[in-house]
């Protein structure tokens, strides 16, 4: 059986205890539960409109894979759900800026709601 040991940093959102994990390892793969564009410190979302709220979830997400010892680098496939598929040009144009020439498998979709009323959400599975 395999392995899973879980992902904890402080530069992250907590997780909700004992609902989830931040991520998990096991077989060399990073699995990441969603992050929505919340500070670490605050534990609130943080002000501004979808490309900033991007920005904030990949830098949560970048700070856990870290943790695992992994990178965005090594993401394999990203989720995204957003709250209103019109903001799909602009989150978008800041996803772009994180992967270089051979970005990760994705999916994109819109959902009804997201936690907290938040309207991005980004989930990601990385190599080590």
């Amino acid at each position: 059986m395999a392995t899973k040991t879980p992902v904890l940093t402080d530069k992250s959102p907590k997780p909700l205890p004992g609902i989830y994990s931040q991520a998990i390892v096991c077989n060399g793969m990073v699995y990441c539960s969603g992050a929505v564009p919340m500070d670490p410190v605050t534990m609130e979302l943080i002000d501004g409109d979808v490309k900033a709220h991007t920005h904030q979830c990949i830098k949560n997400l970048s700070h856990i894979l870290e943790e695992a010892g992994s990178s965005l680098d090594k993401v394999v496939k990203v989720n995204v759900f957003l709250a209103n598929m019109d903001d799909f040009a602009e989150m978008n144009s800041v996803y772009m800026q994180y992967w270089g020439d051979v970005k990760p498998c994705r999916t994109c979709v819109a959902v009804k709601t997201l936690p907290r009323n938040t309207d991005v959400e980004i989930e990601c599975i990385a190599a080590l």
